[in-house]
């Protein structure tokens, strides 16, 4: 059995997080997430923006002030074909998290994420497989949240290409290097069976798994001032009924 008395202290990192330089969808400033962080007794973080590095720096440096082991990262969006091609697919673009490992991951990152904006915009700034070969060294990926490719292949029944796809990110980054998102939702319906073909899909092709929280602001009472940030960004009323809206679950930065 498993009690407060007999618990053992177990150390954890959030990689999937975002702070306020995930324009109009995180809420937190980074000052506030390594605050947070030393709080809960952890002694890391990854920084995981939309699309963008514009964080990285000041993160770096506030974390490593705070004793804090900050891990440079972006959730990229990938478009299902080519960067360059535009209009044509239902899905605009995947996401995908990636994360530095090293200086030369870190050099990577910013290669990609500069070809992103400069050749694959369409929507937002988008990479392909292509480029993620050119530029793979260095850089740990994982399966991301539901608008991955994986977990969105999961949810149309189609488990032989999701089979497939982690094949193919384990040749671009190395089996090593490519790991299989869970994350705790429960009111959000999906993901059960994602979290559940997920496992299995570890299981088949060896990706290792990792547990995520996908972090858009600080403490669960955030949750009512993001969900307005998230009402600026997509034009909407909050009284709308079909909006774009994270109050459904906890998205906070959990103990």
């Amino acid at each position: 059995m498993f009690s407060a008395s007999n618990a053992k202290k177990i150390n954890f990192t959030h990689l999937h997080t975002h702070s306020h330089y995930s324009l109009l969808d995180g809420l937190a400033k980074i000052d506030e997430l390594v605050n947070r962080t030393k709080e809960l007794g952890m002694n890391s973080i990854a920084l995981t923006d939309h699309g963008n590095l514009y964080g990285a720096v000041e993160f770096y440096k506030k974390a490593k002030k705070a004793g804090i082991k900050p891990i440079l990262g972006v959730e990229a969006y990938i478009a299902p074909k080519d960067r360059r091609e535009k209009g044509g697919h239902e899905e605009k673009y995947f996401h995908l998290i990636l994360l530095a490992k090293n200086n030369e991951g870190w050099k990577n990152l910013m290669k990609l994420v500069t070809r992103a904006n400069l050749e694959g915009f369409y929507y937002k700034p988008r990479m392909d497989k292509e480029i993620l070969r050119e530029h793979s060294c260095g850089l740990i990926a994982s399966s991301a949240c539901l608008a991955g490719e994986i977990p969105q292949l999961i949810m149309a029944n189609r488990l032989e290409e999701a089979e497939k796809t982690i094949r193919e990110f384990q040749e671009i980054f190395g089996k090593e290097n490519f790991f299989l998102e869970l994350s705790h939702h429960p009111n959000i319906k999906e993901l059960a069976k994602v979290n559940s073909a997920i496992i299995s899909l570890s299981k088949s092709t060896g990706a290792p798994l990792i547990a995520t929280q996908d972090i858009h602001y600080l403490k669960k009472e955030d949750a009512e001032f993001h969900d307005i940030l998230l009402a600026v960004q997509t034009g909407n009323k909050l009284s709308d009924d079909d909006r774009l809206t994270l109050k459904i679950d906890d998205f906070s930065l959990t103990s």
